[in-house]
């Protein structure tokens, strides 16, 4: 005999997605998916613990990532040297630490309200 017959159990808390950032003091932790030779530099949306990052710099010895990281320093208000790249410079996924942001894109400022 079972419970609920054609319902889905609902997910744990264990089972959850994880966010796709979160804060460590003033220092803000992302993870990112990145896309190299795009259209267009852009701040995309989260998909599953990581938030979709578009550069145009093609993906050749680090250069995207070194690309992202100064997009990604204007968009956040902050000096490149601001920006640590803890993992993934030659991958499409990263996790960078942001030094004290002095503003947040969209998508973190939405996240952060709920």
């Amino acid at each position: 005999m079972t419970k609920n017959p054609g319902k889905k159990p609902k997910a744990r808390a264990s089972q959850m997605e994880q966010p796709f950032y979160h804060w460590e003091g003033d220092i803000l932790v992302l993870n990112i998916l990145g896309k190299p030779s795009a259209g267009q530099d852009a701040i995309g949306k989260p998909y599953g613990h990581q938030l979709k990052v578009s550069v145009t710099a093609a993906p050749r010895a680090g250069r995207a990532t070194d690309h992202m990281v100064r997009f990604l320093a204007g968009e956040f208000g902050v000096a490149t040297s601001d920006i640590e790249v803890v993992f993934g410079r030659m991958n499409v996924n990263k996790q960078l630490r942001i030094q004290s942001p002095k503003r947040l894109p969209a998508v973190i400022a939405q996240q952060a309200l709920v």
